[in-house]
């Protein structure tokens, strides 16, 4: 597949880029898995792409918020709301990349600055998400726990995790609209700067008469890492993940690996339900989506492959 030097690229970096299975979550675990994921981009930057980076913050917004459920009954120290949790965790999530990949390319005598955004996206406060919280957050709880909670804090959701036995607060999981930032992080890219942006989905925001605030909500990173690509004309929008590309019949004897395919095609299979609500789903709607949108092509591939399914041999892609 031929490069262009001036084509710019989103990739929407999966949880294993920054944590691996059986690790604890400790910051010099993820900074060493984020130092390995600094050479794969690099290694793009050298050869001449422009680049905007999101990022998943499943695992770290979870921890943040039993930090803070912590630090409250322990040391009363006030619990901070979900979309100031989102922050925090787009805050040192976007340090561990910047300094990493800022290091990896200053070894390479690349002279590129990288910036991290803190991300606001819009969200309409009518959206039926917001009626029917599906996005489990934070620590389990036994049933009597939920309800000290619920007494404290009516206006929560909790909802039982049968499979491991608990209860956990579940919140809206509402269709991002609009990137707050977009003009801002199109004037880094255009000016040079590699941009971290819209990590975890980006904090969910409404716009009310008394201006813009934030909600307690969850936006799934892979949808709103398209609507980022769309709203910068990106060339291509790759969603990197743990598993090689996506698959009809995943799992089973006569399990198909989807190599290269159109848009439309897709569609087809995933009202066939070939694809898992709380895995593959969103990334295969985020890829139709951005083709939808005018994008030239979408990948959805492993961590590991990205040099391979940039050259198109590796991961699934999704064509016009």
């Amino acid at each position: 597949m031929s490069t262009r030097p001036s084509e710019l690229i989103v990739i929407a970096l999966g949880g294993n880029a920054l944590l691996r299975k059986g690790e604890s979550g400790t910051f010099e675990e993820q900074y060493e898995n984020v130092k390995k994921t600094a050479k794969i981009l690099a290694d793009l930057v050298e050869r001449g792409y422009r680049l905007i980076i999101t990022h998943g913050n499943g695992p770290q917004v979870g921890a943040t918020l039993l930090r803070h459920d912590a630090g409250e009954k322990l040391y009363r120290v006030p619990a901070l709301p979900m979309d100031v949790c989102g922050s925090e965790t787009q805050g040192f999530i976007g340090y561990m990349i910047q300094q990493a990949l800022g290091n990896e390319l200053r070894r390479r005598s690349i002279n590129k600055n990288v910036i991290t955004i803190i991300t606001r996206v819009l969200v309409d406060e009518k959206d039926p998400a917001f009626k029917n919280p599906t996005k489990p957050v934070g620590p389990f709880y036994t049933r009597e726990e939920a309800e000290k909670i619920k007494q404290e804090h009516p206006e929560y959701v909790f909802k039982e995790d049968k499979a491991r036995s608990g209860w956990r607060r579940v919140v809206p999981s509402p269709n991002p609209i609009k990137i707050l930032e977009a003009d801002a992080i199109k004037a880094l890219v255009s000016n040079g700067f590699i941009v971290v942006a819209s990590g975890g989905g980006g904090i969910p925001v409404i716009d009310t008469d008394e201006g813009i605030r934030g909600v307690d909500a969850v936006i799934d990173k892979d949808l709103a890492g398209e609507r980022l690509a769309s709203l910068v004309r990106a060339d291509r929008f790759i969603i990197l993940t743990d598993i090689d590309a996506a698959y009809i019949n995943f799992g089973k004897q006569d399990q198909k690996k989807i190599e290269k395919i159109r848009a439309e095609e897709l569609k087809q299979y995933v009202e066939e339900g070939h694809f898992a609500e709380g895995s593959m789903l969103p990334k295969v709607l985020a890829a139709i989506r951005f083709i939808e949108n005018n994008g030239k092509e979408a990948i959805i591939a492993e961590l590991d492959q990205l040099i391979d399914a940039i050259d198109g041999k590796a991961g699934t892609h999704v064509l016009p």
